[in-house]
């Protein structure tokens, strides 16, 4: 890791990461985020469900990078470090696969050393960013991707953290731009068009503890990929998105899973 800020958490607010950490039963989150997690599971009972099947989105669709041929990977709003993560799987498939992970919350990079536990014919390395600043997080990948060979662009549960108005399609627009062609956009993002009152109730929670939750409809999701050559099956329900690559969620088979995932190619 290079040039890292000094390691200072906030514990004042809920934070998505160390809520999602929550989800998933990890141990590296605060009272301020169970307590949100709390208040989100009392509008829907399935959110850890929901954050499993995401990773395991993640899981799956890194599984169909790697074999047809990506070995470079930067996975932006890593979160906090998961078994397996990413690096994992696809160092599985091809051990001479770079990931470069980037996160903007410190409790991440006290722990990136558990990101960066690698195949000695790879590269794993961890990148202290935010998602609003693409020129840092190019400039900091730069450094240990090979930007003249196509690269996956990893944005799975984020962008529903980012408004419309902080500029979230310039953003994702920003970083696929400086990506050769021939690298891909994998992201998932979650909508309210299934659960529209527990969506919006779980809007208005979030936005009182300082959270942006910006639900995209499927139509607005699809706009990400806008010039992209989308991957069968497209845009689909994320638990539906290839699911022969990986194994089925415990508790997904219970109604639709209120998120949508896709993986685009850049020509």
């Amino acid at each position: 890791m290079t040039g890292q800020p000094s390691i200072e958490i906030d514990t004042s607010k809920p934070h998505p990461a160390r809520m999602y950490d929550w989800y998933l039963g990890g141990k590296d989150n605060y009272p301020v985020d169970e307590a949100m997690g709390r208040q989100m599971l009392a509008l829907d009972p399935r959110v850890p469900v929901m954050a499993k099947v995401n990773r395991a989105f993640m899981h799956r669709a890194t599984r169909w990078l790697a074999g047809h041929g990506v070995r470079q990977f930067l996975d932006v709003g890593t979160g906090i470090p998961t078994e397996p993560n990413l690096h994992q799987i696809a160092q599985e498939i091809a051990p001479d696969a770079r990931v470069v992970y980037c996160d903007n919350d410190p409790i991440v990079l006290a722990h990136a050393a558990a990101l960066l536990r690698g195949t000695e014919e790879g590269v794993t390395e961890y990148l202290q960013a935010d998602v609003r600043d693409p020129d840092a997080i190019i400039e900091g990948a730069k450094k240990i991707l090979d930007f003249e060979r196509p690269i996956a662009l990893s944005l799975v549960a984020l962008l529903h953290f980012v408004s419309d108005e902080d500029g979230a399609h310039d953003m994702v627009g920003r970083l696929l731009a400086a990506l050769p062609a021939g690298s891909y956009l994998v992201m998932t993002h979650a909508t309210a068009d299934f659960t529209p009152e527990e969506s919006a109730a779980a809007t208005a929670k979030l936005k009182a503890a300082g959270v942006t939750l910006a639900l995209r409809s499927r139509t607005e999701f699809a706009r990400f990929f806008d010039g992209l050559d989308l991957i069968e099956p497209g845009v689909e329900v994320v638990d539906k998105w290839h699911p022969e690559l990986g194994e089925p969620v415990p508790g997904q088979e219970d109604g639709v899973i209120p998120g949508y995932g896709a993986v685009g190619r850049t020509s």
